[in-house]
């Protein structure tokens, strides 16, 4: 049986306490990536597209491999909708929260505001401004985020393009999870 902490509240705990919880902490960040990638098998399903979530995905990440990216950008292509597993209604905000321990600030806040700047393609369509993403035009990665929406993530609907298999992204998204997580405290 797995050994267990001492206390029924947090404050009660002991330094051995956290080194069993550290332990599990430790445990949880092993295979990480593969779980990971078991999410993004879970994508692969019915869609009202033309391709599925999850060859939305893998077609956004050869794009982007494609026009010369660093393998972080690629896992991040390849992981940005992600979030629609867990929480269709944020998705842009669970992927980047999901990357943030492993990715640079500037790919993290490309993840994050995705789903806004990729509402320049529709939300005139929804009776919304699709010039939301016009607030953040002074912010040092809002070229950055265009580019990523238009060059790659808006293209990426193409029952015809001929994308790499989500296995040939698994050793990329196995490596960016063995980093060191930084920490988000």
């Amino acid at each position: 049986m797995r050994e267990k902490v001492s206390y029924t509240a947090m404050k009660f705990g002991t330094q051995r306490d956290t080194e069993i919880v550290n332990r599990h902490y430790d445990e949880q960040l092993q295979g990480f990536g593969q779980r990971v990638m078991d999410w993004m098998r879970q994508l692969d399903g019915e869609s009202p597209y033309q391709v599925t979530r999850l060859e939305h995905c893998l077609q956004t990440a050869t794009r982007a491999e494609q026009d010369g990216a660093d393998e972080e950008t690629i896992v991040c292509a390849l992981l940005h909708d992600i979030g629609d597993v867990l929480a269709p209604a944020n998705h842009s905000q669970v992927a980047a929260a999901l990357l943030a321990p492993y990715v640079s600030e500037k790919n993290h806040w490309i993840v994050r505001h995705h789903g806004l700047f990729q509402g320049y393609y529709y939300f005139h369509f929804m009776q919304q401004d699709r010039n939301a993403r016009e607030q953040f035009v002074r912010h040092r990665y809002y070229g950055a985020c265009v580019d990523f929406c238009e060059r790659w993530d808006q293209a990426s609907f193409d029952p015809d393009f001929r994308s790499q298999p989500l296995e040939y992204f698994e050793p990329k998204v196995i490596a960016l999870f063995e980093r060191e997580p930084k920490s988000m405290f």
